[in-house]
């Protein structure tokens, strides 16, 4: 509210001086000021982020709604084992005595890692190919290049945001995957912790391979600039990516070799107790007294015990060996792998960004 004062006239000169003062209340601190200071300090996005939230927001949602249930699936699952693990007397009893009774809990982890392991293909498909690749199809791309904002701006938050989607995504599946299986990883000797569906879906390597199957998926839609080829492109691209990770992941580990004392062809060989029952075995031999390598089917098609002690003395057998890589190295493997994806992802967004900059529209 403002107030207006008039002055008196000045009767020496004949003349009139109106003053106008303009005096502004300051709003006071009530309780309706207080409503407002709160309302604005609440998060909001804004700017770029909020226009690129919003024009990916379906798919940004169904990912997070997706998450939240198979979490919520996790959860449960994991209390379900945590009963039956109870009582049955774990870990005073070996689960490898539990037979059939424990079946439903590996089915479980079956079913929940067969969709984990599909995540990095599924983002790389629905949410990397079409994030630029529809833009540039539709024309939005030269929308935006033609308004205040620079492409690098646009760019920077469309990866951003994507990125950031993935990341809290596939973190939070593997934290809770690794949860639910961390009480028997060390006992249940029927898990082959190498396997895609426990090796990829925990640690790192779910959100390394996912941040390279949806950045990979970006790059393919921006130099076909067509959505659905860029999909399909990109689904190839994402299985092949597995498949080559997959072939040498194995690598990663230092391989330990481990000997046994004598033994005759046929019989079941004995390792010393260094030997982690969740060890994944890679090749078991028998070993000559000079060190040479032998298959384990050496000297079995004699057809006596005399002539098997004959062909074992002439090969000059002494034992046996095994080469392994224990769970201890699982972590270090898993990390070691993923900060080679990480570079490749980071190579493919500098590229995106640098291109972007000169060839996008």
């Amino acid at each position: 509210m403002s107030t207006f004062t008039s002055s008196s006239t000045d009767g020496k000169n004949g003349t009139t001086n109106r003053t106008m003062n303009a005096t502004t209340n300051r709003p006071r601190h009530g309780a309706g000021n207080t409503r407002t200071t709160k309302a604005t300090r609440r998060p909001r996005l804004s700017g770029m982020t909020w226009l690129v939230w919003r024009q990916h927001r379906a798919a940004f949602w169904t990912i997070l709604a997706a998450t939240v249930l198979c979490v919520a699936w996790m959860i449960y699952q994991r209390g379900q084992m945590m009963d039956f693990l109870d009582a049955y007397g774990f870990p005073a009893k070996s689960l490898d005595d539990a037979g059939k009774q424990f079946d439903p809990y590996v089915g479980a982890f079956s079913s929940v890692t067969t969709g984990l392991t599909a995540i990095p293909v599924i983002l790389g498909v629905l949410l990397g190919a079409p994030l630029l690749a529809s833009d540039l199809e539709s024309g939005t791309a030269k929308l935006i290049a033609a308004q205040s904002v620079s492409r690098n701006r646009w760019l920077a938050t469309k990866l951003g945001l994507a990125g950031l989607v993935v990341t809290v995504t596939t973190v939070t599946l593997s934290a809770v995957f690794a949860w639910w299986w961390s009480p028997i990883k060390l006992h249940y000797a029927d898990v082959d912790w190498t396997s895609r569906e426990f090796f990829n879906t925990t640690g790192p390597v779910p959100v390394a391979l996912s941040l390279l199957c949806v950045f990979g998926g970006v790059l393919i839609g921006v130099v076909l600039r067509r959505t659905l080829a860029a999909m399909v492109v990109t689904l190839g691209f994402a299985v092949a990516l597995q498949a080559v990770w997959g072939y040498f992941k194995l690598s990663l580990g230092d391989v330990v070799t481990a000997t046994s004392k004598p033994v005759s062809p046929g019989t079941t060989i004995t390792f010393p107790s260094s030997v982690p029952r969740t060890a994944h075995v890679l090749d078991t031999s028998y070993v000559s007294g000079s060190g040479k390598l032998f298959d384990l089917t050496t000297c079995t098609d004699t057809l006596s015990e005399e002539a098997t002690t004959s062909c074992m003395k002439k090969a000059d057998i002494v034992g046996a060996s095994i080469d392994y890589i224990p769970i201890s190295q699982m972590s270090s493997m898993q990390w070691f792998g993923a900060s080679i994806l990480f570079a490749l992802t980071a190579g493919i967004v500098a590229f995106l960004i640098i291109w972007g900059h000169k060839r996008l529209v």
